[in-house]
């Protein structure tokens, strides 16, 4: 049997950076005075970690794989803007924000896709991910063509898009993501031949 530690890992911590994305955009909503260089630096620690994430989610190989089947890209894309925000976490303003909209444009987009594969699958939840794609979407191309720089109303722009980008995170995890304990590997081990040969009549 194949061990669940990874989903798990992968979909654990799915939520949890999700629920952190989430409050930074809350915090960018009600507090559009934030520091740019603070924030820059709390949202590369973030970007790194998701990332990370998003490559154990991708390798965990979860029994339906429509949520991580993007995760490989995704999760390198995060990476490299997660260490780009800490070696220059003033720039946030400058041009990490039209980084992020493309990122979470990009991100809208394959959800869309995934909310298709879901729904042959019968998830009877893929509507609610294809509404939070779609708004995600249209915020992250929003703040990619920012309406200006160094404003509250920059950092407001910037904030929609990390609270629906959370929420549709954290709506992929827990609605697309199976686990089950019994899930057996992809290719066959010799053991397993070996094992099914012995037992047959």
């Amino acid at each position: 049997m194949r061990s669940t530690l990874p989903m798990r890992t992968a979909k654990i911590g799915y939520i949890i950076f999700s629920a952190i994305l989430c409050a930074l955009g809350i915090t960018l909503i009600l507090l559009p005075d934030f520091s740019a260089s603070m924030l820059g630096s709390i949202c590369g620690v973030v970007m790194i970690g998701f990332g990370c994430i998003k490559l154990i989610g991708y390798f965990s190989r979860d029994l339906f794989r429509l949520a991580f089947q993007f995760d490989l890209e995704f999760g390198i894309l995060s990476l490299v803007l997660g260490i780009a925000l800490l070696v220059r976490p003033g720039s946030l303003v400058n041009f990490t924000c039209v980084a992020l909209g493309i990122s979470f444009l990009a991100d809208a987009l394959f959800k869309i896709r995934i909310t298709l594969e879901a729904k042959r699958f019968g998830i009877s939840t893929w509507w609610l991910v294809l509404l939070l794609a779609i708004a995600t979407g249209a915020f992250g191309a929003t703040l990619a063509f920012r309406p200006g720089e160094g404003s509250n109303l920059l950092m407001i722009v910037l904030g929609v898009p990390l609270l629906l980008e959370g929420v549709l995170n954290m709506s992929t995890a827990i609605t697309m993501v199976k686990i089950v304990s019994h899930q057996r590997p992809d290719v066959l081990q010799a053991s397993d031949f070996i094992e099914s040969e012995e037992n047959r009549p």
